[in-house]
């Protein structure tokens, strides 16, 4: 099997995954959560991790009694905030070289692109509304970070941003996940919440593409 679809079949079987995880590692399950969501949101490179759907995996799992909801949130909400704090920092330091160069390895500069557009377009409010949106979740604040947008500005976007897209994903999991329609079609479920994330961003994209053709017409 591919990496991509080893990737897809995580994402869609999270729930036993995690619970593997758990009954395996215990406590050190919430430090695994950390770096994942770290990664996602800090590192450039690492744009494909499920960010949405482990807050709603691990927010079902809480109501179920296997996990604890506030520890689950202070991982969450640290880990988002301390990731994009450290993308912003890599951006603000190194984030023009790599728009200089052609190709550049591990990174796609198309979805760096697109993200850059996006912040241009949106301003400060991005950073907010980018963490709705997978991949550009991870470029938006290294994209910030280039842009010389002052930190005392981002960090409050940033808190803001963080707080929002962990309660709406880990609570929602928290309260929905257990019902039992939900239940029996977890991974479909899964499969929606990828779909709703990426929603916004297929909107922007026709949205810039209706406007690119108005002025080719024009």
């Amino acid at each position: 099997m591919s990496i991509i679809g080893k990737l897809i079949n995580i994402i869609l079987h999270l729930d036993s995954y995690l619970n593997v995880i758990i009954q395996t590692y215990g406590g050190w399950t919430y430090a695994l959560i950390f770096i994942i969501i770290f990664c996602e949101t800090g590192l450039v490179v690492t744009p494909f991790l499920p960010g949405d759907s482990i807050l709603f995996a691990t927010g079902a799992l809480a109501a179920a009694g296997t996990m604890k909801l506030p520890i689950l949130f202070l991982v969450f909400y640290s880990a988002a905030v301390i990731g994009d704090t450290v993308n912003y920092q890599i951006g603000k330091k190194i984030g023009n070289s790599i728009y200089e160069k052609d190709n550049v390895k591990y990174i796609n500069k198309e979805y760096l692109k697109k993200a850059h557009k996006f912040y241009e377009k949106h301003g400060s409010m991005t950073i907010v509304v980018g963490r709705f949106i997978p991949v550009i979740r991870t470029f938006v604040p290294f994209v910030a970070g280039v842009g010389e947008m002052k930190y005392s500005k981002f960090i409050v976007y940033n808190l803001l941003g963080g707080l929002m897209w962990v309660v709406l994903f880990l609570f929602g999991g928290f309260f929905f996940g257990n019902l039992p329609i939900v239940k029996d079609h977890f991974s479909f479920v899964l499969i929606a919440i990828i779909v709703i994330s990426l929603l916004p961003g297929i909107f922007v994209f026709l949205k810039e593409k209706g406007s690119t053709n108005d002025d080719v017409e024009a």
